[in-house]
């Protein structure tokens, strides 16, 4: 039978099987729009009903705003869940190796599309599936991490959006926020490749400014405790990037540095509502929503992933 992948991409065929709807919390949420609400009519649309698999790498604000945007941007071009769109939700739960198990179930599914959150999934996705439209974001650098070969230009089944945050901009609030500080933390995951990203981008920003500047890297959840309270010993004042370990503990890393009353600079809102000081970055539910207007153009046959750049956000905060 036709399916989205020959009306979208014009040379790809597969059998669409049903996919288990869920959400980040096991339930099935309630749709957030009606088609046209918004957007476009069903009759813009191929088929009487999508299935999207979503893969997730693990649970905090950032990634759940990301992933409520998309949703609620299908909606408003009038696709939405319980009406015209199926939606099989996975969580890796912060293990990259569930990211690649799960990958590979998504490559046999054959879903109609496919949303992969943060660089862990975004990886395993593009490395497993090949025959399906895939939309990637929360993904800091997408070339470096062999997501796709160019930015500008993806050439293949893949691409999104990148959170690739303001660094310099982030890195001058040290000066209005914290003038006095002498020496500055930058706090990641180092397995983390879009955090060693941001962490070389902003040092080199800071250090323009005649700031010392320190990495403290963690490899594990169980080392966070203990290296931030290092730190807190050590600095002036710290950087969070959107480092997706620091950002699921991130009420215990500010509770850390609040405590010893160092000001957090962070990669992006919903770390500072966890309890950073501030940030000027980000807002990831808008990111994700401009990911769905990608993948809808896609659906709509009016573009291919392979000629459509990778979006930064348009506005920040």
């Amino acid at each position: 039978m036709k399916n989205i992948k020959k009306a979208i991409l014009g040379l790809m065929t597969a059998t669409a099987v049903l996919a288990t709807a869920c959400t980040p919390g096991g339930t099935t949420p309630v749709p957030s729009g009606t088609p046209g609400e918004g957007g476009a009519s069903l009759t813009s649309f191929a088929k009487d009903n999508y299935k999207l698999s979503v893969l997730q790498l693990v649970t905090h604000d950032a990634l759940d705003a990301s992933y409520k945007g998309f949703i609620d941007g299908l909606s408003e071009g009038g696709l939405v869940e319980g009406q015209n769109l199926t939606i099989d939700f996975q969580n890796a739960g912060a293990d990259k190796n569930v990211c690649q198990t799960v990958a590979a179930k998504l490559a046999n599914d054959n879903p109609d599309f496919i949303y992969a959150i943060a660089t862990d999934a975004a990886q395993a996705v593009a490395n497993k599936v090949t025959d399906v439209p895939v939309f990637i974001t929360a993904v800091t650098d997408p070339v470096s991490a062999g997501i796709v070969k160019d930015a500008a230009k993806p050439g293949g089944n893949v691409t999104g959006t990148t959170d690739m945050a303001p660094i310099a901009e982030q890195a001058e609030l040290f000066t209005k926020l914290a003038p006095d500080a002498k020496k500055v933390g930058i706090m990641f995951a180092a397995g983390e490749t879009n955090s060693r990203v941001q962490a070389d981008l902003v040092r080199a920003e800071i250090e323009k400014l005649g700031i010392t500047v320190t990495d403290y890297t963690v490899w594990q959840t169980s080392e966070i405790q203990t290296v931030a309270e290092a730190a807190a010993k050590q600095v002036d004042a710290m950087y969070l990037p959107t480092d997706n370990m620091i950002a699921s503990n991130m009420q215990t890393v500010s509770m850390i540095f609040n405590d010893a009353k160092i000001p957090v600079i962070c990669g992006e809102s919903g770390m500072v509502q966890s309890g950073g000081l501030a940030t000027y970055g980000l807002n990831y539910y808008e990111l994700g929503k401009q990911t769905a207007e990608m993948a809808l153009r896609v659906i709509k046959g009016e573009a291919a992933p392979a000629d459509m750049p990778i979006e930064s956000q348009k506005n920040f905060e």
